[in-house]
């Protein structure tokens, strides 16, 4: 049964019923024509009168998430498009509207000429025809020829034969959970992890259970813990720029995590979708470290375009004809329209200087919510595309992150991380790539007033 997750008093209980539904849609918790408990059901569940529970799904109802049929119950909607907003004037702030500093994507400054330049070339290319056709199982070579050069800065031994293309990140997750597990299988993961991650956990009816982590991320000995207790099918997890804490790992640590994995026969999931933003000389990926049962995870939309919806997948030979079947299950094909345009950006050598715009863009940003924010606890690297706000006593996640909502600022909760409901979290996320900088620099600094708030409990 959905029962809501909010706490304090920041406004009317139906409100925040209303709004913890609300987000609970759009991290995808709840899908369309899910069910919702009757209002006993979550009057009892919340101690709270049938009442109350009536106003919130009533609110709900208004917003356009909920419709109630009489004899059946209330259910969720689908999503409704959106409406093409005004167009606004570059860098100037709009204090009516909310400035989205919930989704982590590069900053589209720069987009427009490149991208234009790119699908002219591409609408002349002699390649055109073959890539209005179908492709051939886990894309055509020149596409994971391409791939494999993107996957090779972090992976330089790997081979072209090894890439499975896929229609984005999300995409690769679902191909490789599903390709690696069972029904009621336990996958592991970070007990604060990408929603995404959560979601795609339930929909596809696997365990998910939260490892303990701490400002390096994923802690060996709970890894190994959890490995004795719940015998997991595999691991997913981000270990450069991890989201939402934005932890890296030592390579100590990514090593001695492959050994558990390889002792106790748990397969690795190694989402490097931000290892770009880091040398990776360096921080080598943990697929370095236990190749034979990893699968490595990379795509274009974080590091260049959130519409370029093409990934890569590099997994050894013995994995690679079930990964493929999965694409073609789940998608038939990644579009090979898109996958020649994500490989005119490679091979161009316009991917990498695009990748470094991204990190100076990053560099500054962060240097300016270091600036405002930086008398408060804040998790972040110098050039990362978030930061993890740990709040002051007496603030609750979802209480400033729905104050933030109310101060036209948007926000993600710690609450909307956590694999475990069982965890407790006193964070918010915050994007900072999103909006121009005079938009950031307006937003953070509301932020950071309603820190300054003798009160948390401002409009109750």
């Amino acid at each position: 049964m959905w029962v809501p997750q909010y706490s304090g008093h920041a406004q009317p209980v139906y409100l925040m019923i209303a709004d913890a539904l609300e987000q609970d849609i759009g991290s995808g918790r709840l899908n369309a024509d899910d069910r919702l408990p009757t209002l006993k059901e979550l009057a009892e569940a919340l101690k709270i009168t049938p009442g109350t529970v009536g106003r919130a799904y009533d609110e709900a109802a208004k917003r356009g998430l909920v419709v109630g049929e009489v004899g059946r119950g209330t259910f969720v909607l689908p999503a409704k498009p959106q409406a093409t907003p005004p167009v606004q004037e570059t860098g100037t702030s709009n204090d009516s509207a909310q400035i989205d500093l919930s989704i982590i994507k590069p900053n589209d400054a720069n987009f427009g000429t490149w991208l234009r330049d790119s699908i002219t070339e591409l609408a002349h290319s002699t390649d055109l025809s073959r890539v209005l056709d179908y492709a051939t199982d886990g894309g055509h070579a020149v596409h994971k020829q391409a791939g494999a050069r993107w996957v090779q800065r972090s992976l330089p031994e790997a081979r072209w034969q090894q890439i499975v293309l896929t229609s984005g990140a999300q995409h690769g997750l679902l191909v490789a959970i599903s390709s690696l597990s069972k029904t009621q299988d336990v996958i592991l993961c970070e007990e604060h992890c990408y929603p995404g991650i959560i979601s795609l956990a339930h929909s596809l009816d696997r365990r998910l259970m939260g490892v303990q982590i701490d400002e390096y991320g994923l802690v060996p000995e709970a890894f190994r813990a959890a490995c004795i207790e719940h015998r997991p099918a595999l691991l997913v997890c981000v270990t450069t720029h991890q989201n939402p804490t934005n932890s890296i790992m030592p390579p100590e640590r990514r090593e001695a995590i492959a050994q558990i994995a390889r002792e106790y026969d748990v397969f690795i999931v190694d989402d490097d979708i931000y290892g770009f933003l880091e040398s990776q000389t360096v921080h080598r990926p943990i697929s370095a470290y236990a190749p034979e049962r990893s699968v490595y995870l990379t795509s274009l939309s974080k590091s260049i375009l959130p519409a370029l919806r093409i990934g890569y997948l590099y997994a050894p030979p013995e994995l690679l004809s079930r990964l493929s079947s999965m694409v073609r299950s789940s998608v038939w094909m990644p579009s090979p329209l898109m996958a020649q345009l994500a490989s005119n950006l490679i091979n161009s050598g316009m991917g990498e200087q695009l990748v470094k715009e991204q990190q100076q863009e990053a560099a500054a940003r962060q240097q300016m919510a270091r600036e405002i924010l930086g008398n408060y606890q804040i998790s972040s690297q110098p050039n990362s595309f978030h930061i993890w706000l740990v709040l002051p006593e007496p603030w609750s996640c979802d209480e400033y992150a729905n104050l933030a909502r109310a101060h036209g600022v948007t926000v993600v909760s710690g609450s909307q991380f956590l694999s475990q409901r069982t965890t407790a979290t006193r964070g918010v996320r915050i994007a900072l790539m999103s909006p121009s900088r005079a938009e950031l620099h307006f937003a953070l600094t509301k932020l950071a007033s309603l820190l300054a708030s003798p009160e948390p409990r401002l409009f109750y």
